[in-house]
């Protein structure tokens, strides 16, 4: 068992804890130490219901709520599982850093695309305030990334698609513009015969963490949508209210059990740590690595 009381190995459920950790445990340090990632992480959520709504028209139930209704509307869709079941497969992804000389590998695990509600073949992709984010990241016990971790799932990316930026206006907060980028993205996808599972990036900026949030408790901070040769459209940028959401937002889940050298660690503790966290993050310790999250 991890210091934090959260348990590690093969096939780990991103929110479970496992009865029986022993072998698996030796199989994820073994695998890390022969240069291999064989922990598997998935999103501990329910079966999608035989019910459940595409993503066409969920979006078209939520088009006129307001901001408060529509993320209650949309945390209760993805708590049911209603989420593509290729979201569900988190996928490796390797960070390499250096300490005082010697180098580091870490992997962490993070979820194919952006949070999505629908079916693989008929979804949509969800932005959504950081308390929400939170939220839903709490329900699967995982985290929100770093812009150091957003660069790193994007040099990993197997599919790049080309940022697709609208003019600005007031509406790119509302629903018809989130369906307007969202077929846009579909398109992409198709043109570049991305697989459902396939690891995308460059689509969206991301919802991200920082240390700077300690002192602008009532921002988001957004980063990335990255153009091809790597440099993302969108610094660090911590300006906009944490009641900002517009269509440009994606929200990545990054599982909370990461490996750092083959060793299993919890994000948060990392994050927390003075030698470590230059591993995950540009701007070194965070000591509050989430949102404050409205449960409810």
């Amino acid at each position: 068992m991890h210091p934090s009381g959260r348990y590690f190995g093969t096939n780990s459920r991103i929110s479970g804890v496992m009865p029986v950790v022993g072998i698996t445990l030796m199989i994820a340090l073994l695998g890390a130490a022969c240069g291999n990632t064989v922990r598997t992480a998935v999103l501990d959520l329910p079966s999608r219901p035989a019910d459940a709504p595409g993503g066409d028209a969920f979006a078209d139930y939520i088009r006129d709520l307001d901001l408060e209704a529509r993320e209650e509307r949309i945390y209760a869709e993805i708590a049911r599982g209603n989420v593509p079941s290729s979201l569900r497969t988190l996928v490796p992804v390797e960070m390499i850093g250096e300490i005082d000389g010697r180098k580091h590998r870490v992997t962490i695990w993070v979820t194919p695309d952006y949070l999505s509600v629908g079916s693989d073949d008929d979804f949509f992709l969800t932005p959504l305030s950081p308390q929400t984010a939170q939220r839903i990241a709490d329900l699967v016990d995982a985290a929100i990334p770093t812009s150091r971790m957003v660069d790193a799932i994007w040099a990993s990316a197997k599919v790049r698609l080309d940022p697709a930026p609208i003019p600005p206006s007031p509406e790119m907060t509302t629903v018809p513009v989130f369906e307007g980028h969202n077929r846009t993205i579909r398109a992409q996808r198709y043109r570049h015969k991305a697989g459902a599972a396939a690891l995308v990036a460059g689509h969206k900026k991301d919802v991200v963490v920082t240390a700077a949030l300690a002192t602008q408790p009532d921002k988001v901070a957004i980063y990335g949508w990255h153009r091809a040769d790597g440099q993302p459209i969108q610094p660090l940028y911590t300006g906009h209210s944490d009641r900002w959401v517009d269509y440009s937002h994606g929200i990545r889940l990054v599982d909370r059990a990461i490996l750092v050298d083959g060793t299993p660690r919890d994000i948060f503790d990392t994050l927390r740590n003075e030698q470590l966290a230059p591993l995950l993050s540009d701007d070194g310790v965070i000591e509050r690595p989430r949102y404050e999250s409205l449960a409810r």
